[in-house]
C-alpha cells in the first residue's frame, strides 16, 4: 500500500510543488534579508516572477551598466558646445538618445518588480520620466533650430544629474538631499535674520559714507549705490575683501573702524557660528529619523523573512537550523562553512537547533561584520636553518626589531632625513648622505621580513606595511634615478626632474606607519570615506548644474590669451568692458565657463571664496550686475548649507569610527571566537598570515567545537576586521545605534513609508527633552 502511494504520479507532482513552492519561499526570505543587509527599500512583488526579476534587478552587472550610463550622460557636456573636445550635435544626441533608452528600460524593469499604485506614487519614478521627456523635446528643438542656423540653448543639460540622484542605487545622495531640504526651513530663519543685519548696516554704511564723497583705491565712488553696499557687505562676512573694503574709510577717519569691526563680529563670527550650529543640530535630528525609518524598514523585512521561515516548536515560533543555513548561504553565496558555523553558533545561543525571533533579526547585520582568519606559519628560515634561526644572535636581532626601541630610532633618522632632504642637493655630502638613509630604509625592511614570517608582513591586510614598502621603493628609483640624471648632463626634461623630487619626499610619510596615533587617524579616515563620497556625489551634482548655468550665460565672454599675444584686448581678457579692472589686473583670464572642465575650477574657486567678488565682478562687467546674484547664490547653496552639513555629518562620522568601542554585536561575536578558542588580537598578528576573509568559500565543513579546536591546532584563528562598514548605512546605524532599542519592531510599513520628518519629534517638549 504504501510502495503503491509512493510511486502514485499524483503524489510525486504534489511532492515536486511542495518543494518547488518551498524554494520560492526561501528566495523570497532571501530577498527580504538582502534587501535588509543592503537596506534596500524596494517594495517588490512577491509573484514568483517578480521575484526573479529582482533579483535580476539588483544583479551588480546592471546596477554598473546603468552607473556607466549615468558617467556616459553627465560627460557628454564635455563634448558640447562650448566643448572641451567638440563633437557634432548629431553625435552626441545619437549617444545622449542611447542613454535615455537605458534609462528608460530600467525604469520599465523597475515598474515589473513593484505594484503599479507603488510605481506611480514614487517621485523618483516621475522626476526620471519628466527628465528624459524635456530631454527628447530639447533635443528635437535644439537640433530643429541647429538646421536652420539659429543658435539654441540646451537648458535641459541642467537636468542630467536627475538621473544620478534617483535611481534607486543613489539613495544615500538622496538621503543627504532630504536632509539639506529638511532643514531649509529652520535655516530660512537664521538666514533672513542675517540679510536683515546685512541691510540695516548696509543702510548705516550709505548714510555715514555716501556722502563724504570718498574713493576707493580704483578711484570709483566708495559705498555710493545701496545694491552695491549691500554685496560688499556680503563679501565682507566671507573676509574675501577685508580690509580693502574699510580702507578708504579708515584713512578718512580711523573711528569708523568700529563700523567694520562690529558688522564682522555680528555677522561673520556670530552669524555664521549660528548657521553652523542650526545646521548641525537639525541635520543631525534629521539624519536620526532617517535611520530609525531604516532600521524601522530593515526590521519589517526580517520579520517579513521570519513569517515565511517560521515553524512552531512547543509555544513559540522558530526558525530551524537547516533553513536558516540554507537562507544564509542563498543571501551570500561565497560564505565560508566556518563562517557560517561560527555566525550559527552566535545566533543559536541555547544550542537548541534552532533560533527565535530576535536572533533570527539579528541575521542581517551578522553577514555585514567582517571576519578575517589568520592562519600562523614558521618563518622559512626557521624551517631551513631552524639552529641559525634559533641561535642566541638571531634572537637578539629579532628581539630588537620587535622593541619599541627599533621603532624610535628609525623616527629620528626619519627626522633627520627630513633636514638633509631640505638642504642642497647638488652638495657631495648631501649626495652621499642620501645613499647612507636609503641604506638605513632597506636595511629596516630587510630586518622586518628577517623577523617577521614573510607572508604574514605581506598579507593582503597588512596595509601599513605595503605603505612603507613602496615609499621606499619610491624613494630607491628616485635616488637612482636622481644619480643617473646627474651623471648624463645633456638630459634635461624637467618633468621627470620634478617626478624624481617629489619621490625623494614621499619618504617622509613613513612618519605615519612609525606614529601609532597618526596611523589610526589616517585609518579611520579611510573608514570614513565611503561616507564621505556621498558629499562628494552631492557636491558634484550641484556643481554640475551650476556648472551648465554658467556655461549657457557667461560662455566666450572672457577668454584667455597667451601673455605673448598683440591683440588688443588680450589684456582685458577678449573683453574691452574688462578694460582696467581688477578682473584683468589679475589675470583672471583662465577663470572661465568655456568649457566644462574651466566651469568646475570656477566652482572650486569660488567654494574656496577667496577673492569670489573679484570674478564675480568681472562677470558682471561682461553681461549685467544681475549676474552676481547668481555667485551670491552658488555661496549661499554650497558654502553656507552643504559645506556646514558636510562638516556635521563628517563630525559625527568622526565620532563614531576613532571611537575604540565595538558595536554590541561585534562584541557577541568576538567573545563566542574566544569561547571556540580561536581568537587572536590585531596586534598580535605580525608574526601570521592574514589569508581571505572568513566570507570567502573553503570548500569545507565545519562541525561543532572539536573542528573549531582541530582548526587551531592546526594554526587558524579568527578575529573582528578592523572598523571597516560594508555600507554607508551601516556606519550611520552605528552613529545612533545606542539610541533605537533592540527589540523595537517600529510602526506598520504603511505607517513607515508615509512618515513625515515631523512625525518622529517628541510632540509635547519639555525642557528636558528640548534639552
Amino acid at each position: 500500500m504504501m510502495l503503491h502511494r509512493l510511486e502514485d504520479p499524483t503524489f510525486k507532482d504534489f511532492r515536486a510543488a511542495l518543494g518547488t513552492r518551498w524554494e520560492q519561499d526561501l528566495l523570497l526570505a532571501a530577498a527580504y534579508v538582502s534587501d535588509a543587509q543592503y537596506n534596500r527599500n524596494v517594495p517588490f512583488e512577491t509573484s514568483p516572477r517578480a521575484i526573479r526579476l529582482y533579483y535580476f534587478y539588483n544583479h551588480w552587472a546592471l546596477r554598473v551598466a546603468t552607473y556607466v550610463f549615468i558617467c556616459v550622460d553627465l560627460s557628454l557636456a564635455l563634448f558640447e558646445e562650448p566643448a572641451l573636445f567638440p563633437l557634432p550635435f548629431l553625435a552626441t544626441s545619437i549617444v545622449e538618445v542611447l542613454c535615455l533608452t537605458a534609462f528608460f528600460g530600467r525604469l520599465v524593469h523597475f515598474a515589473k518588480v513593484t505594484p503599479q499604485m507603488v510605481f506611480w506614487k514614487d517621485t523618483k519614478n516621475i522626476c526620471i520620466l519628466v527628465t528624459i521627456a524635456l530631454t527628447l523635446l530639447d533635443l528635437i528643438i535644439y537640433g530643429s533650430l541647429e538646421a536652420v542656423q539659429i543658435r539654441g540653448i540646451r537648458w535641459s543639460r541642467a537636468f542630467r544629474p536627475v538621473f544620478l540622484i534617483n535611481f534607486p542605487e543613489s539613495r544615500q545622495i538622496r538621503r543627504a538631499l532630504r536632509s539639506i531640504r529638511n532643514t531649509l526651513p529652520d535655516i530660512l530663519y537664521v538666514f533672513l535674520l542675517f540679510m536683515f543685519s546685512v541691510l540695516i548696516f548696509s543702510l548705516m554704511a550709505l548714510k555715514l559714507f555716501g556722502d563724504r564723497g570718498l574713493k576707493t583705491a580704483e578711484g570709483s565712488p566708495y559705498l555710493t549705490n545701496i545694491l552695491e553696499i549691500a554685496f560688499e557687505l556680503y563679501v565682507l562676512v566671507t573676509t574675501a575683501n577685508s580690509p580693502d573694503i574699510m580702507m578708504p574709510a579708515y584713512d578718512f577717519n580711523r573711528w569708523y573702524s568700529l563700523y567694520f569691526i562690529a558688522y564682522i563680529i555680528i555677522n561673520t563670527y556670530i552669524f555664521m557660528s549660528v548657521f553652523l550650529a542650526v545646521v548641525y543640530n537639525n541635520y543631525r535630528k534629521h539624519l536620526k529619523n532617517e535611520i530609525r525609518k531604516l532600521v524601522y524598514l530593515k526590521r519589517h523585512k526580517m520579520m517579513e523573512a521570519f513569517k515565511i521561515l517560521k515553524v512552531k516548536v512547543d509555544t513559540e515560533f522558530v526558525v530551524r537550523e537547516a533553513e536558516w543555513k540554507r537562507l544564509a548561504r542563498m543571501v551570500v553565496p561565497d560564505i565560508s562553512s566556518s563562517h557560517l558555523e561560527l555566525l550559527w553558533r552566535i545566533s543559536d545561543e541555547g544550542q537548541k537547533g534552532h533560533v527565535d525571533r530576535m536572533n533570527f533579526l539579528r541575521l542581517a547585520d551578522l553577514l555585514n561584520i567582517q571576519v578575517v582568519t589568520v592562519s600562523i606559519r614558521r618563518h622559512p628560515l626557521e624551517a631551513w636553518a631552524p639552529r641559525v634561526y634559533q641561535s642566541s644572535a638571531s634572537l637578539f636581532i629579532q628581539r630588537m626589531v620587535r622593541h619599541r626601541a627599533f621603532v624610535w630610532v628609525y623616527d629620528a633618522i626619519i627626522l633627520i632625513n627630513a633636514v638633509f632632504i631640505a638642504l642642497d642637493e647638488r652638495s657631495l655630502f648631501i649626495s652621499r648622505a642620501e645613499w647612507f638613509f636609503l641604506s638605513l630604509y632597506v636595511a629596516e625592511i630587510l630586518l622586518k621580513l628577517y623577523t617577521y614570517e614573510p607572508r604574514a608582513y605581506l598579507g593582503r591586510k597588512q596595509f601599513w606595511n605595503w605603505f612603507d614598502i613602496l615609499i621606499i621603493i619610491a624613494a630607491l628609483v628616485a635616488t637612482v634615478a636622481n644619480a643617473t640624471i646627474q651623471s648624463a648632463r645633456k638630459y634635461s626634461s624637467q618633468q621627470i626632474l620634478d617626478i624624481v623630487l617629489i619621490l625623494r619626499i614621499l619618504r617622509l610619510l613613513r612618519v605615519i606607519v612609525s606614529i601609532q596615533r597618526f596611523r589610526v587617524i589616517v585609518t579611520t579616515l579611510i573608514n570614513i570615506g565611503p561616507t564621505v563620497l556621498t558629499f562628494a556625489g552631492l557636491i558634484f551634482v550641484v556643481y554640475y548644474a551650476f556648472a551648465i548655468v554658467g556655461m549657457e550665460v557667461f560662455q566666450g565672454k572672457v577668454r584667455f590669451f597667451d601673455p605673448n599675444f598683440t591683440a588688443p584686448d588680450a589684456l582685458a581678457c577678449g573683453n574691452p568692458a574688462l578694460r582696467g579692472s581688477a578682473f584683468a589686473r589679475a589675470r583672471y583670464c583662465k577663470n572661465n565657463f568655456n568649457d566644462l572642465a574651466s566651469a568646475f575650477l570656477v566652482l572650486t574657486e569660488l567654494t574656496v571664496v577667496n577673492q569670489w567678488h573679484v570674478m564675480a565682478g568681472g562677470f558682471a562687467l561682461v553681461t549685467h550686475q544681475a549676474a552676481k546674484l547668481y555667485f551670491i547664490f552658488f555661496h549661499v547653496v554650497v558654502v553656507i548649507l552643504i559645506i556646514n552639513i558636510f562638516i556635521a555629518f563628517i563630525l559625527e562620522a568622526f565620532f563614531v569610527a576613532y571611537s575604540l568601542e565595538k558595536s554590541k554585536l561585534e562584541t557577541v561575536i568576538e567573545k563566542k571566537i574566544q569561547e571556540l578558542g580561536v581568537g587572536i588580537q590585531e596586534e598580535e598578528e605580525q608574526d601570521k598570515k592574514p589569508t581571505d576573509d572568513v566570507g570567502t568559500k573553503d570548500g569545507g565543513s565545519s562541525g561543532g567545537d572539536g573542528d573549531h579546536r582541530r582548526a587551531a591546532a592546526k594554526g587558524l584563528y579568527c578575529r573582528i576586521a578592523s572598523n571597516r562598514y560594508r555600507t554607508v548605512d551601516a556606519l550611520l546605524q552605528r552613529m545612533f545605534e545606542s539610541e533605537i532599542a533592540p527589540d523595537e519592531e517600529g510602526p506598520s510599513l504603511d505607517e513607515i513609508l508615509s512618515f513625515s520628518p515631523s512625525d518622529m519629534y517628541v510632540k509635547n517638549p519639555n525642557f528636558e527633552n528640548s534639552a
